[in-house]
């Protein structure tokens, strides 16, 4: 009997042992793969890098660029009269779809604004910042209302302008050294330096000539208005670099009685000032202008309304110890 119950009782482990194990358990699925987040692609189209003015509007951008998201594209055309190179620098982020907005930093008042309303036609948002396109040239294309960011260079070239007349007593000629004619911002400083020379009876204007920005014809065209006119007090230029060549032709001229003034507030400028070869400049806030055309052109992205113009303040720099 007890052989029968060890029997039983074996045949029973045996069939338990024999029964299917249990199945393993299941592991947890991995989540699927994000797809990376498509950066909006901005670009910034300047007139040049040969003017350290741009260098710091790109500056100010690429930190817009670090602290918004988005992807810079910097573009810019050979010099600042290469109107049309930048009309065709344009046109190619356009008609190749690379960017999603548009900062324009233009080189005169009208050659972009077909390219403009291609843009807008296209769906890309476009932001004008430093020289202002023609408003009544964009009204009849349908483009009221282009956000704009600049200074006001009237109020500037006034204010760089009214350093030269202080304390003239006697007769005194004065020239100004013009940016590019047709560019808005090149006649509104040059309307405030006359402004400013108009409150001084004492000062007599015998030249206004284009140096179209550049320091080498800023150089010649002062050589040749004082060949016309060697009795030239004192110099406005419309921005830094004519200044510059201004102050290198009086200086290799032995002329250092000429006060001379500019407008951008460049290093090379504010070392000129610090030793006393030029008496005052305006810093127009190159690098933000940069960064606050990126942040317009993404807020526009967004789909927010934004103000039609904004002007930042300008800042006269003299001499640390000027009066």
């Amino acid at each position: 009997m007890k052989t029968l119950k060890f029997l039983l009782l074996a045949l029973s482990l045996a069939l338990t042992g024999c029964g299917e194990s249990p199945p393993p358990a299941k592991q947890a699925e991995a989540p699927p793969a994000q797809a990376p987040v498509k950066k909006q692609r901005i670009a910034l189209v300047m007139k040049t890098l040969t003017n350290p003015f741009f260098v710091e509007m790109e500056k100010g951008a690429r930190k817009a660029e670090a602290e918004l998201g988005i992807e810079l594209i910097v573009k810019t055309a050979a010099q600042e009269t290469s109107f049309e190179q930048q009309v065709s620098i344009v046109n190619d982020l356009i008609q190749n779809q690379l960017v999603d907005a548009l900062v324009l930093a233009p080189a005169n008042a009208y050659h972009l604004i077909p390219t403009v309303k291609k843009a807008k036609d296209a769906g890309i948002p476009v932001v004008n910042i430093d020289a202002r396109l023609d408003r009544k040239v964009l009204a009849e294309s349908g483009l009221q209302g282009l956000p704009f960011i600049s200074v006001d260079n009237e109020q500037g070239g006034y204010l760089s302008a009214k350093t030269l007349i202080e304390g003239v007593k006697k007769p005194t000629q004065a020239a100004i050294l013009e940016g590019i004619r047709d560019a808005e911002n090149a006649e509104a400083r040059k309307r405030g330096a006359l402004r400013a020379f108009a409150e001084n009876p004492a000062i007599k204007v015998v030249a206004s000539v284009t140096a179209n920005w550049k320091i080498d014809e800023g150089y010649a065209v002062t050589k040749a208005m004082f060949a016309k006119h060697p009795n030239i007090g004192l110099i406005f230029a419309a921005n830094d670099m004519m200044a510059l060549g201004a102050i290198k032709y009086l200086e290799e001229s032995g002329k250092k009685q000429v006060k001379v003034v500019g407008f951008d507030a460049l290093t090379e400028a504010r070392g000129a000032i610090d030793k006393g070869a030029m008496l005052a400049s305006i810093d127009q806030q190159a690098a933000e202008q940069g960064y606050q055309g990126v942040l317009y052109a993404l807020r526009l992205l967004k789909g927010e309304q934004l103000p039609a113009e904004t002007l930042l303040n300008v800042k006269l720099v003299k001499a640390v110890s000027a009066p």
